[in-house]
């Protein structure tokens, strides 16, 4: 089994080339960096944009399976920006499947397709998409997410995965905004005691592995959404200071008024919008949004229909984590 997984460099793009070698593929990790980390017999790096439609058939020829990972995310960011790499590098890597009759299409998602910013408690895959949106990632990814599921025809099986908050060795997103959040021992949040599920990355990289698997034998996710996480909903200040213990960081969570929060986020948002600021704002509306909800949701489908469980729990996680020196 030859299989193509974009963004394989990445964080969890990497975690899936290690598992796919171990399981026997042939492995095609495309990214625009080198990849050095990844170099092993069976793991083939090629470098190229997921814009870039004549670069991707290339790393795409030969291939059975596409496991799609590749994005752009965060909080902030040019809308342009976001629509170029995430939709249309989605349609991209449509358009590679169709015209090298590759069957098989794993496509990282996100929940925050379905968060319209409220609480969302225990929940499934019967949560419509959201209309509206903060920010350009949830926009951008229920867009990709949508003719991801709308291709499951004509020979192409497709399934879309919404791994919830990847944590581990190598995270380049939610440790670092922490850990730069973190002043004097001290972090203010809008919702600590909101409940919220997180994933390993291992596990995130095992559900992906596992859709494929499906995918190829009796396709009973093809054509479906679904929620992926490490089934330990926890309070939000409680996993963000194991989170920071791991890495040798201690710290103290106070809770932040979360309507303050959101008009301060609004204010920072106006302000990086008119002004030519670099970086992007210490605080925005999505960010309030996710920090000051519950969000936690319901895994059965996941385990009924490709049979995924997590391998690793939180606590063997964090093991991993402060082993990894991160």
């Amino acid at each position: 089994m030859k299989t193509l997984v974009t963004g394989g460099g990445g964080f969890l793009g990497s975690s899936i080339c290690r598992q796919l070698l171990l399981l026997g593929h042939e492995v095609i990790a495309f990214q625009r960096s080198s990849a050095k980390h990844l170099e092993a017999p069976g793991i083939h790096i090629f470098r190229g944009d997921i814009s870039d439609i004549s670069v991707l058939l290339k790393a795409a020829k030969g291939c059975n399976a596409v496991i799609h990972t590749a994005g752009k995310a965060g909080v902030w960011g040019d809308q342009a920006e976001y629509q170029r790499i995430n939709v249309e590098g989605t349609a991209n890597v449509i358009r590679a499947c169709r015209e090298l009759s590759i069957p098989n299409l794993v496509h990282t998602s996100s929940p925050s397709v379905v968060h319209t910013g409220g609480d969302i408690e225990n929940g499934n895959e019967s949560l419509p998409l959201a209309e509206h949106f903060t920010s350009p990632y949830p926009a951008s990814k229920a867009l990709a997410e949508k003719i991801v599921l709308q291709s499951n025809r004509d020979g192409l099986q497709t399934v879309a995965l919404r791994p919830h908050l990847i944590w581990g060795q190598g995270d380049p997103h939610i440790l670092p905004r922490l850990i730069a959040k973190v002043k004097w021992g001290k972090l203010a949040l809008p919702g600590p005691k909101k409940i919220i599920d997180t994933i390993f990355v291992e596990n995130a990289a095992q559900a992906h592995v596992l859709a494929l698997q499906e995918l190829q034998r009796k396709a009973r996710c093809a054509g479906k959404p679904y929620f992926i996480t490490n089934n330990e909903p926890l309070p939000q200040g409680e996993i963000i200071t194991k989170l920071m213990a791991a890495v040798g960081i201690k710290v103290k969570i106070r809770a932040a008024p979360t309507g303050l929060a959101r008009v301060a986020g609004l204010a920072c948002e106006l302000t990086w919008g008119l002004l030519p600021l670099s970086g992007e704002p210490p605080i925005t509306r999505f960010a309030v949004d996710q920090l000051g909800t519950a969000h936690w949701f319901d895994t059965r489908a996941a385990e009924r229909d490709f049979g995924y469980r997590p391998a690793i729990s939180i606590a063997e996680g964090l093991q991993e984590l402060a082993k990894s020196g991160l």
